[in-house]
């Protein structure tokens, strides 16, 4: 049984916050927070308690679940008993009307014994007035939030209290927050007259939570775990749980898997309202929850045995109790687990003959389900009544049928079933009319197109056994080829893994296929393995491996192997400056028909557009190529690569909302490892762009798990935008050394496909880290300065790059140039980003500074103000504006006391606080002139010391502007 302890967050609830801070801000005024056991009710109202505790006094009652033979006014008893010990007996008397608590007796022992045992009705109305003055007098000092909880449990004194203060609220600050299980709310519930009453009311609001997206249970159960949960899980919690938070935290077991089986006290909760129906109703339950969450009138009717109308009238009262729910023509368990504890109560004889009737209902009239759903009902109903046979024959079926839909996932776990049952059924081979290495064959390529690669690699090692290993298998070549394509596969599969072997594995069934014998299979395995050295610093290699694979296919006029061996050719070596072939490319792949090769054209593409600093263009055919992937069932391999190349040039347009979108999309969706790297290091960027400087470390560690960088093979784009990120936080983190370990890295490294494209940015952070560190960095300056000669530059976005990476290397060796800066921004705003422009801006402001032209340096900073306004760039909007106040300063050559422009700057850093040093950073000017300033200023001012001049500064105001800015 799970012992998990509550989530340390609260996550998908920040609208409910707000809304409830709202609220209160608007009082007086109530809201009525209703959902389903289990949503997070209590935690939400803690939350906001929380949130307000530091400005409202909150004050919190829970009706107990004995309802009208429980205690009468059972929260207001809570709330006051928490009030006396907070101010005392006293305290509270000082609160109502002559200090007369006697009517409070009703509530609490401690202000005595009521006069009567029966309250009259005045009396009653005496104690409802007492309480609403107690509320508005405590309200005077500070607002009021009365919480009551559980209020589908209240008795009818609490209710009628409740509706009581809610109408007569006067315009005291006060917020009455009543929660409650809409699940026990059936259609006699006595709560819902009163909630229907007050709901009319215009200063009654109405929160219902809903249950948890797929994202943010994700996020749910990484922060249970303390870390990314493994593939698979989130898939499988959100499957059992439906997004309610509690059954998240129920099913999640302390080893961190999910629990096999329900834990007792969620089993209880999710039978109560079970327990309460008829035998016969309990009976039909038990029927349907064979028949899965949802199940059509028609199949519970034949598999029960009922007629039509008696099925009804045995299902009125679940459905009234909302047990079940009506679902077009059918029902639906208004939540899965209701139906797992259900069916889980069930005893192992019942188990069976269930599911053998609804095998038998089905077989027997086929149209009980509708179309596309028979195999796999039938694989799950003759599994579950231990009928091997016709469970691996319907399993087989069944995934024919998805495949044929385009429904890899749901093949693929038919096809594991059939592999699961093969042991058991002795004529299996003969039942479906294939073997099991192919059975195993066929299930590996399943899981490829799945995305599911961990398994694939674990069914291509199975199918590789059974046909066996190489020395074994003789010559026979379409035993050989077979190997080949395997071998090709797992190697595909381990490098979505970023697991060692793959080039290995691609190498080896290039060997199985002979090069006098040339065929198709040999051109693909050729492309492959080109694409695969790639990764490696053997272009030469690679180029010759691309360009025989493309000549095979051309020889045999094969359009699907040709455009592989086409895309293949073009990524060896990408020039940025010359796209022509992609129109080959285009064609090649629209004739070939082939999903692979189309979608592999569309990656490519948007890939190159964004390298050559098409961004907008870029974005456009990834969005298309990720709606194309999405029909073709691609959607979480292809698709989700194809987030990056849609991601990438939003990033760069700065339309960084729609990035941060289009990335949670990906990544909901579980992508293999090499493509959630991309993902995480440019969500980081983000967010350290926002100054979200923990969620970016967050992320850099999530990529750093993926990366890993002791393998002799490294992806240039995950291994140097990693390293990106690595140098960015380091650098905002004041830590500069570290930065320069990040970017000498990357510098060690040359050679690598696509080099130059992610190489320009991170060493333009280098020769930033090595500014910073001064001297001491000499030597690795030159070494960052060796790497960028050794650059090409292919295409206007990498232009860019070396310009904004001369400039900086240029202030790096003490050349101010605004000029330079001035053309940096003027090329990014060419190019049309944002965020580079704006950063771009700041350094060609800076340099104006420097030369003492502050209207210059006005001009480019109030631009760059906007453009970071506009990206919600706190830092370098913080930047920023420091700048500005800098340039608040005499612009007509004069300043008062006799001071020069220069010494007016200078006085009103000393006013500041700052030392020789920090005026020195601030002005652009050496600690030496700055001092000089200093001792010209105190002679002047005819003052002493520092202290005196900055005295005598803000005696004369002559700041003002400054200091009301600051």
């Amino acid at each position: 049984m799970s012992t998990r302890a509550m989530s340390p967050v609260l996550v998908g609830r920040s609208d409910e916050l707000r809304r409830l801070r709202d609220a209160l801000a608007a009082a007086p005024g109530a809201v009525l927070v209703g959902g389903e056991a289990g949503l997070g009710k209590t935690r939400l109202i803690r939350e906001f308690a929380g949130c307000v505790g530091d400005r409202a006094r909150v004050l919190v009652g829970g009706c107990l679940e004995l309802g009208s033979d429980g205690l009468p006014f059972a929260p207001f008893t809570t709330v006051l008993r928490d009030l006396v010990r907070d101010i005392g007996i006293d305290g509270v008397a000082e609160l109502v009307p002559r200090g007369d608590t006697g009517a409070l007796a009703r509530l609490l022992p401690e202000f005595g014994e009521p006069e009567r045992d029966a309250a009259s009705g005045e009396e009653r109305a005496r104690l409802f007035g007492l309480v609403l003055t107690l509320l508005e007098r405590l309200a005077e000092r500070r607002p009021i939030v009365l919480v009551i909880e559980d209020a589908h449990w209240a008795d009818r004194s609490t209710r009628d209290l409740l509706a009581f203060l809610t109408r007569n609220l006067g315009d005291a600050p006060v917020l009455i927050v009543v929660t409650y299980r809409t699940d026990e709310l059936h259609r006699g519930h006595p709560l819902r007259t009163l909630l229907a009453g007050l709901e009319r009311m215009e200063r009654v609001r109405r929160l219902e939570p809903a249950r948890l997206s797929r994202t943010e249970t994700a996020a749910l159960v990484t922060a249970l775990l303390g870390d990314e949960p493994p593939t698979g899980l989130v898939e499988r919690i959100v499957e059992r749980s439906e997004g309610n938070p509690l059954f998240i935290e129920a099913l999640l077991d302390d080893d961190g898997t999910l629990a096999s089986e329900l834990p007792e006290s969620l089993r209880d909760l999710l039978l109560a309202g079970v327990q309460r129906l008829p035998e016969e109703t309990q009976d039909v339950l038990r029927d349907a929850s064979g028949g899965g969450t949802r199940i059509e009138h028609a199949l519970l009717t034949a598999v029960s045995g009922l007629d039509d109308a008696a099925l009804t009238r045995t299902l009125r009262p679940a459905v009234a109790a909302n047990i079940l729910v009506v679902d077009g023509d059918g029902y639906a368990f208004r939540h899965a687990l209701i139906r797992e504890a259900v069916h889980d109560d069930l005893l192992p004889g019942e188990h069976t003959r269930l599911h053998s009737r609804y095998a038998e209902a089905l077989e027997n009239d086929p149209g009980l389900v509708p179309d596309g759903r028979l195999w796999v009902e039938l694989s799950h109903h003759w599994k579950a009544a231990h009928n091997a046979v016709w469970a691996l024959v319907a399993s087989w079926r069944a995934a024919a049928y998805a495949r044929k839909a385009l429904a890899y996932a749901e093949c693929l776990t038919m096809l594991s079933r059939v592999i699961e049952l093969w042991e058991r059924v002795p004529d299996a081979s003969e039942r479906i009319g294939a073997d099991l290495e192919r059975v195993l064959e066929k299930a590996a390529r399943t899981a490829d197109l799945a995305g599911e690669y961990k398994r694939g690699i674990r069914l291509a090692s199975a199918a590789l056994s059974e046909i066996g290993e190489a020395g074994a298998v003789g010559d026979d070549p379409d035993v050989r080829e077979r190997r080949a394509e395997l071998l090709a596969l797992r190697g595909r599969m381990r490098y979505q893994m970023a697991r060692p072997g793959f080039i290995e594995d691609v190498r080896a069934a290039a060997e199985e296929l002979p090069p006098d014998r040339r065929t198709v299979l040999r051109a693909r395995v050729l492309s492959t393995l080109a694409t695969y050295i790639r990764f490696t610093t053997n272009i030469a290699e690679a180029r010759a491996a691309a360009a025989e694979s493309y000549a095979i296919a051309r020889e045999l006029a094969d359009p699907v192997a040709e455009s592989h061996a086409l895309c293949t050719l073009f990524c060896t070596d990408i020039d940025y400056t010359d796209g022509s072939m992609l129109a080959e490319i285009a064609d090649s792949a629209a004739r070939s028909g082939d999903h692979g090769a189309l979608m592999r054209h569309a990656v490519i593409r948007s890939h190159f557009l964004e390298g050559a600093g098409l961004h907008a263009e870029a974005a456009e055919v990834a969005r298309l190529g990720k709606e194309t992937a999405s029909r073709f069932g691609l959607a979480r391999t292809d698709g989700t690569f194809l987030c990056i190349n849609e991601a990438e040039p939003l990033v760069s347009l700065g339309r960084w909302d729609e990035a941060l979108a289009v990335m949670e999309q990906a990544l909901a969706q579980e992508p293999s490892v090499t493509t959630r790297t991309s993902l995480l290091v440019m969500s980081g960027e983000i967010a350290l762009f926002r100054g979200e400087p923990e969620i970016a470390r967050e992320r850099l560690a999530r990529a750093g798990r993926v990366t890993n960088e002791q393998t002799a093979w490294l992806k240039t784009q995950d291994y140097f935008s990693t390293q990106r990120l690595r140098a960015r936080l380091a650098l905002a983190d004041g830590d500069p050394a570290a930065a320069l370990e990040a970017v000498l890295r990357v510098v060690e490294r040359p050679g690598l496909p696509d080099d130059a494209r992610f190489t320009w940015p991170v060493l333009k952070l280098g020769v930033t880290a090595c500014a910073e560190i001064g001297p001491a960095a000499d030597a690795d300056l030159e070494r960052i300065a060796e790497r960028a000669a050794a650059l090409p530059c292919l295409g206007r976005l990498q232009e860019v790059h070396r310009l904004a990476y001369d400039a900086e290397l240029g202030l790096a060796r003490g050349a101010v140039d605004r000029a330079a800066w001035d053309g940096v921004a003027a090329a990014w705003e060419r190019i049309g980003n944002p965020f580079e422009r704006a950063a771009a801006l700041v350094r060609a402001a800076e340099a104006a500074l420097a030369a003492g032209d502050h209207d210059a340096a006005s001009v480019r900073l109030g631009t760059a103000a906007d453009l970071a306004r506009g990206l919600r760039a706190e830092p370098l909007a913080g930047l920023v504006a420091d700048l500005l106040r800098r340039t608040r300063s005499p612009r007509n050559g004069t300043a008062p006391l006799g001071l020069t422009p220069r010494e007016f700057e200078v006085l009103r850093l000393v006013a500041e606080g700052r030392s020789n040093r920090d005026i020195a950073a601030a002005l652009f000017i050496s600690a030496k002139t700055a001092s000089v300033h200093v001792s010209n200023i105190l002679g002047k001012l005819d003052v002493a010391s520092r202290g005196e001049a900055a005295a005598t500064a803000h005696r004369l105001s002559l700041f003002r502007e400054a200091e009301s800015a600051s």
